[in-house]
């Protein structure tokens, strides 16, 4: 049986509060449930850095509380 997977935060821009690289765990804030929330963070491709105040782009969710993150795409960077 395939387990169900939570998309519930895959898409969403959240902004990095604690430092994001390879072997650490960061953090980021998120939209969630109508507030704002923290999640653990972990860059998606396992080489990635992302600083503090960076926005970057949920590529996956583990609940209940890990996001694996990318870089936000210049296309939504010029939207916003």
């Amino acid at each position: 049986m395939h387990k169900e997977v939570d998309r519930s935060l895959t898409g969403k821009i959240g902004r990095v509060t604690g430092r994001i690289g390879p072997g650490t765990v960061g953090e980021v804030m998120l939209p969630f449930h109508g507030g704002t929330s923290a999640f653990h963070a972990h860059p998606f491709d396992k080489s990635s850095v992302f600083n503090v105040g960076d926005e970057v782009l949920v590529i996956y969710y583990e609940p209940p509380g890990t996001v694996f993150v990318d870089e936000l795409p210049d296309v939504l960077k010029a939207a916003r």
